[in-house]
């Protein structure tokens, strides 16, 4: 059974996860993780350790929201495994940028998705 109020936190630095919410309370901290009940979560911030991705998500709209920021590749297929964007999308975003840019190894994100 998944509960899907509960959120990880990490503190700021290199892979930092904050959860922005109208009512959050911590739960248990295992080593430099800690757990919360977040309701009416607002946005979520995200920088990785390696600092190649940093993205923010926002709600738009009830359970739905917007992600911006920087992906790296492997920050592409996690979002496309959690279902926050999906393979169609990825596709066609780098066929664009492809054409825009050319190829890079960093994914600029800015999305509304399904």
């Amino acid at each position: 059974m998944h509960d899907f109020e509960i959120f990880p936190e990490r503190e700021e630095g290199p892979g930092s996860i904050y959860v922005e919410a109208a009512d959050k309370v911590t739960l248990k901290k295992i080593r430099e993780m800690t757990f919360v009940n977040a309701k009416e979560v607002l946005g979520i911030i995200y920088s990785s350790k390696t600092g190649n991705t940093q993205l923010k998500w926002r709600q738009t709209r009830r359970k739905n929201g917007k992600v911006t920021g920087e992906a790296s590749p492997n920050a592409l297929v996690n979002l496309v495994e959690s279902e926050v964007i999906t393979q169609d999308w990825v596709n066609s975003y780098l066929e664009s940028s492809k054409q825009n840019n050319g190829a890079n190894n960093q994914s600029k994100l800015n999305t509304e998705p399904n």
